[in-house]
Parts: C-alpha cells; sequence; structure tokens
C-alpha cells in the first residue's frame, strides 16, 4: 500500500479514557517480568566475589592478600559462570518466537516462569560446580523467553499515548531487580556458610511466582487473538484493557485496524525467519536490522561491563567497601530510568537516544582517562571515577535502557512481529554473552589475559560515538504511533525524515482501516494529497 491509508478517526490510543489506570496496570504488571531478568543479573557480580561461595566452587590458592578466603575463582570459570546465563538466555529468544505465535504471549510468558523456576532450584541446591553451571542455563533461558515475550505482551496492549512508558517500565523493572540484587547481597555476604549465597539465588522464586500468579488475571494480547481467528475473545481482551464497551466504536475500530492490518499480511503469506530479511515496500529488512542491531549497540554501550563485574572491578581499583558502592550505582540506575519513562514520550525516542549516547562517550573517556593517570590511593581520583560512572549510567537508565526495548517493541509488522522480536532480543542476549564472556580476559591481569583494567573504557567510549551514528541514520521518530501507523512511516520516509512525517500522520489522524475496504484506490489518492 504505497501512499498510505486513508485518514479516519483517531484511535484508540487517541479517543479512550487517558484515565483508564485499570487497563494501563494490567499491561504495566506484566514488567514484572523485569524484575526477574534483573535480579538474576545483578546478583551474580556479587556471589561471586562472596567466602564462602568460592570455597565451595572456587580454587585453592596461596595468595591471600587479595584472597582472603584462600580460594580464587579463575579467569576461564569467572567468564564460564558469568556468561552462560546469557547463553541461556540467547537461546530462550530464539524459542520467544514459535512460544508466542502457537502458545499466545500471555501463556509464553507463564510457561517461561517454569522454566525459570527450574534453573534456581538447580543453583540454589548446587554443591558442585557442574550443577551450578546447568541452573543458570535454565535460568537464563526462561529469561529468554520473558524478555522476548513481555516487550510483545506490552506493545500489543498498550495504549499508543502511553505504549513508550509502558515498555520502558520493563526496563524500570529490570533495574529494580539488579538494586535488589545488589541489597540482597550487601546483606548477606558476611554469612560464613552456604545461607551467604542460597539466600540471594532462593529468593528469585518469589519474583517468579508473583509474575507466574498475576499473569493469570491478565488478558491476552487483542493482535495475537485476531491472528488466531478469535475476534470475539479479541473484542473481550480490548474492552478489559481499554475499560470501554466491546460495541464501543473504539474498540471496533482497533479491531478494524488490527484485522486489517493482519489480512494485508495474510496475502503476502506465512512468514518465515527470512522473511525478516527481505526488502520490502515497507523496509522489512531494514526494521529487522534495526531491531537486532539497536539490541546489539545497547550492549556495547558496557553497561552490563558494570552489573556483572562492578564489585571486583571497584575492590581492584582500590575502592573501599565495592558492595556500597555497587548498591549507590544500581540506586541511579533505578531512579534515573524514571525520567527516561516520562522523556521517551516528551521528547521521543531517536533524540533521547542520540544524546544519551553521547554522554555515555564522554563520560567513560574520561574515565578511562583518568583511571590511566591516578594511583589506586588517589582518594579524589577514586571519588571522580564513581562520579563519572554514576553520570554514565543515568545516561544510559534514561535513554538507552528503556528506549531500546520500546524501539524493539513496535517497528516491526505483525506477521513477523514474533520473528524479528526474537532475533532482536537474541542479538541482545548474544552481545551479552559475548561482553561476559570477554571481559575478565580484557581486564583481568595474568597469563592469557589482556590486562586492560580501567583502559577498557576506552573501547566502550568508541561503541558509545558508534551508537551515535547508528541512530541518525537507522532509528525513525515513532513516538505518538499506533502499531499500524509505524508501518505507514516505515512506508513513506526514512528515518532522516521520520520526524516531520510522524507529525503529519498524527495531524491527519491517518488510519489503516479504511483502505482496506472498498475504494483503496481513492483512499490512497487522499491520502498522498495530504500527508
Amino acid at each position: 500500500m504505497p501512499g498510505g491509508p486513508a485518514a479516519s478517526g483517531p484511535g484508540i490510543g487517541a479517543a479512550a479514557p487517558k484515565t483508564n489506570i485499570v487497563g494501563i496496570a494490567m499491561v504495566a504488571f506484566a514488567a514484572f517480568g523485569g524484575v526477574l531478568y534483573g535480579y538474576d543479573t545483578g546478583t551474580i557480580s556479587g556471589i561471586i566475589a562472596m567466602d564462602d561461595w568460592l570455597r565451595t566452587f572456587g580454587q585453592p590458592t596461596a595468595v591471600t592478600a587479595t584472597n582472603p578466603s584462600g580460594f580464587f575463582l579463575s579467569t576461564p570459570n569467572q567468564s564460564l559462570v558469568v556468561s552462560i546465563l546469557s547463553a541461556g538466555t540467547f537461546f530462550g529468544a530464539l524459542f520467544g518466537a514459535p512460544t508466542a505465535d502457537i502458545i499466545g504471549r500471555r501463556t509464553g510468558i507463564i510457561a517461561s516462569c517454569s522454566v525459570f523456576c527450574l534453573g534456581i532450584a538447580l543453583q540454589t541446591g548446587a554443591s558442585n560446580w557442574a550443577t551450578f553451571i546447568v541452573g543458570r542455563f535454565f535460568a537464563g533461558f526462561g529469561v529468554g523467553l520473558i524478555s522476548t515475550l513481555i516487550p510483545m505482551y506490552q506493545s500489543e496492549c498498550s495504549p499508543k499515548w502511553i505504549r513508550g512508558a509502558v515498555v520502558s517500565g520493563y526496563q524500570w523493572a529490570i533495574t529494580i531487580g539488579i538494586l535488589l540484587a545488589a541489597v540482597i547481597n550487601n546483606a548477606t555476604k558476611d554469612r560464613q556458610n552456604h545461607s551467604a549465597w542460597r539466600i540471594p539465588i532462593s529468593i528469585q522464586f518469589v519474583w517468579a511466582f508473583i509474575l507466574f500468579v498475576g499473569m493469570f488475571w491478565l488478558p491476552e494480547t487483542p493482535r495475537w487473538l485476531i491472528k488466531q481467528g478469535r475476534r470475539d475473545d479479541a473484542a473481550r481482551s480490548l474492552s478489559r484493557l481499554t475499560q470501554l464497551p466491546i460495541d464501543d466504536p473504539e474498540v471496533q475500530l482497533e479491531l478494524e485496524d488490527i484485522a486489517a492490518a493482519l489480512k494485508e499480511e495474510e496475502e503476502i503469506g506465512e512468514s518465515s525467519y527470512l522473511d525478516c530479511f527481505k526488502f520490502t515496500h515497507n523496509k522489512i529488512f531494514l526494521r529487522t536490522m534495526s531491531g537486532i542491531l539497536i539490541q546489539a549497540w545497547q550492549q556495547l554501550t558496557g553497561i552490563n561491563f558494570i552489573f556483572y563485574y562492578g564489585t571486583t572491578f571497584f575492590q581492584n581499583s582500590g575502592i573501599k567497601n565495592p558492595f556500597l558502592v555497587s548498591v549507590a550505582t544500581n540506586i541511579v540506575n533505578v531512579f534515573m530510568t524514571l525520567p527516561g519513562m516520562w522523556g521517551v514520550e516528551r521528547f521521543g525516542r531517536r533524540y533521547l537516544l542520540i544524546y544519551g549516547a553521547a554522554v555515555m562517550c564522554i563520560c567513560e573517556y574520561l574515565v578511562a582517562i583518568i583511571g590511566v593517570t591516578i594511583s589506586v590511593e588517589n582518594q579524589s581520583g577514586q571519588k571522580a571515577l564513581i562520579a563519572l560512572v554514576c553520570i554514565y549510567i543515568a545516561a544510559f537508565a534514561s535513554t538507552w535502557g528503556p528506549i531500546a526495548w520500546v524501539i524493539t517493541g513496535e517497528i516491526f509488522p505483525l506477521n513477523i512481529r514474533a520473528k524479528a522480536m526474537s532475533l532482536s532480543v537474541a542479538s541482545n542476549w548474544l552481545w551479552n554473552w559475548a561482553i561476559a564472556f570477554a571481559t575478565p580476559y580484557l581486564v583481568n591481569v595474568g597469563p592469557g589475559d589482556a590486562g586492560l583494567g580501567v583502559k577498557v573504557f576506552f573501547i566502550w567510549g568508541s561503541t558509545c560515538l558508534g551508537c551515535v551514528i547508528f541512530t541518525y541514520f537507522c532509528i525513525p521518530e515513532t513516538k505518538g504511533l499506533s502499531l499500524e501507523q509505524i508501518d505507514i512511516l516505515y512506508e513513506n520516509s526514512t528515518p532522516l525524515t521520520s520526524v516531520k512525517y510522524r507529525r503529519e500522520l498524527i495531524a491527519q489522524n491517518v488510519h489503516v482501516s479504511n483502505l482496506k475496504g472498498g475504494g483503496a484506490g481513492e483512499d490512497e489518492k487522499d491520502v498522498n494529497e495530504k500527508v
């Protein structure tokens, strides 16, 4: 449909009551899955520094000056135990697509909680290295499923006027999970028995139980139900989400939009993963690669270096009480995500991504420069390092942290959404794994290690510069558009012209459904004149 659809009503996102707290709360609850993701990511940083965990899973050493417990974790084992979670999430993310399409977004999230709990049970009861590693893998597999399904669920259920903020709530939940992990690790770190690390791990059963039970209360997404031919169920789901009667014109119009978009996509045929890379009039290839690359660049900002190895890094940098510093950086991460949730709908996606990456780039270069010019005894220099790391985390938390998930949740058309989303999330976890695996070899000092230490921030600063360039040329502005209107945006504009075209789409109330009846040619002509 080159030229776009006809202008019509403003859509459910514009006319539905914006005081619809119940519907928004239902969608926002799904973000709780981010706590599982964040907590599991954050807890390992402190656990691998605990004395009892090292005695249980580490290797003995005579160098007690740097290893008070008399045990240490070799670089290969440190790399394995941290990165194996990301390996599991990579495969979980790939399985997210068939799971979402076959059993649904909601049911898929429920099933993911069960897989996650299997991994937590294995880790909690582990007394040998192999069992702990297998448990980390299964927990990661569950997290990978969740990290694909929840942003998809939220994007398909959220009103367009608040979709960015709601999906950003998933990232906020991730930051809360990381903070909870740091706080609980700090509370149990001095215990000299297995409870020091088993308590932080077993608490994850609570987060999984809350999400598991809560998802039974939420409806399935209307878009998936329409795709399954269950229009009546889709109407009931949309009615619950909007708090409008089933026969309300706005509900019916939204259903027509979804059905019209799906019909066009079905005319093309059943999608496969290869379809995600086709060059089509609605720029499928660009959209798929944008989703894959934005998740890759998010990881290449270096943020998980702090959350995976922050405690060890601060300790090796001469900072006293690195556990408390990790708690402080996580507090910054949590509270600075809130401005991002507001800003994504106030300032848009594109500008925040560009300016956020620029600030991170500057901070990381400064951390590297200061780090290589001061000694570990220089207290003023250490404080400056901590301050710059906090500013860097604040920039990430308010921009790239939430917005990367918003973008991947909204830029794909319905027929490939599950598959393209799974590829994007798999990209996130693939790079997450690569960074987690490589970092000990880059930072540590020893045979076969690069020994970069703080100089690794020169790498992260350079990749943040890459984030600026990528966003400028590849990411359009999608603020305030329905998922169907985003299809129109891609068909008729480029990332560089998207800001202006988005304004025109909103000003003309461009809609999908009118084009799908009779007189499509006239409708296209009207739109070409208006937009």
